[in-house]
């Protein structure tokens, strides 16, 4: 019963994922769930057999602690650095979560497991709807795509974006045989401010061209 409820609850938030897309789904996650709350049983309940005499105790926490650990290596491994930014983070707590959920599931703290994976797909789900709301209401995020000749840099670029109140998210590099093309996350301090800074980035003279995608 247990096994089962943590491998319900983690392929719960496992299929959320698998609807985005992402590089951990349904299977992953239900199997660290299940996984997980193994490694809780066999630490609480798997030893009883092997004590002679009343004089030895178990430690039921032992193995199950390390549970923190092997997982925390196994998100490490959803998380890829793309240039200067970084894709998987909510991958790899995703699955430490699961592995939370189904520690709670084999221990018998049904209430917390099942709570927990409500707050985990709300998280996932509708918040993350919000986070897109509050980022519209903001400045304007977008990508500024830069073509630039062979010997030029993206200094000038930087120069001209930070006295306009530009946040710069990351940066990419993607080099070709007609130079170089940057991709710049960027986050406009207002709305319809792209076609001039458009404007003011392509008279750079390092800049072969230029392209902005909101």
């Amino acid at each position: 019963l247990r096994l089962g409820l943590a491998a319900l609850l983690t392929g719960a938030i496992g299929a959320e994922r698998e609807l985005r897309e992402r590089s951990a789904g349904l299977r992953t996650y239900m199997v660290v769930g299940v996984g997980s709350a193994l490694f809780t049983l066999v630490s609480a309940y798997a030893w009883s057999d092997f004590i002679q005499t009343g004089d030895l105790r178990i430690d039921p926490t032992r193995i199950a602690a390390q549970i923190v650990t092997g997982v925390g290596f196994l998100g490490a491994g959803a998380i890829l650095r793309q240039g200067l930014s970084v894709r998987g983070l909510t991958t790899a707590a995703g699955l430490w979560a699961a592995a939370a959920i189904g520690m709670a599931a084999a221990a018998g703290f049904w209430v917390a497991a099942v709570a927990t994976t409500a707050i985990v797909m709300l998280a996932l789900a509708p918040l993350r709807m919000l986070e897109g709301h509050l980022v519209r209401f903001g400045g304007d995020l977008g990508t500024l795509e830069v073509h630039l000749t062979h010997d030029g840099t993206i200094g000038p670029v930087i120069d001209l974006l930070a006295p306009l109140g530009v946040t710069i998210q990351s940066i990419e590099f993607e080099p070709t045989e007609e130079g170089r093309w940057v991709r710049v996350e960027v986050e406009l301090p207002s709305k319809g401010e792209a076609a001039k800074l458009l404007g003011q980035v392509a008279e750079l003279p390092a800049v072969e061209g230029a392209k902005w995608s909101g």
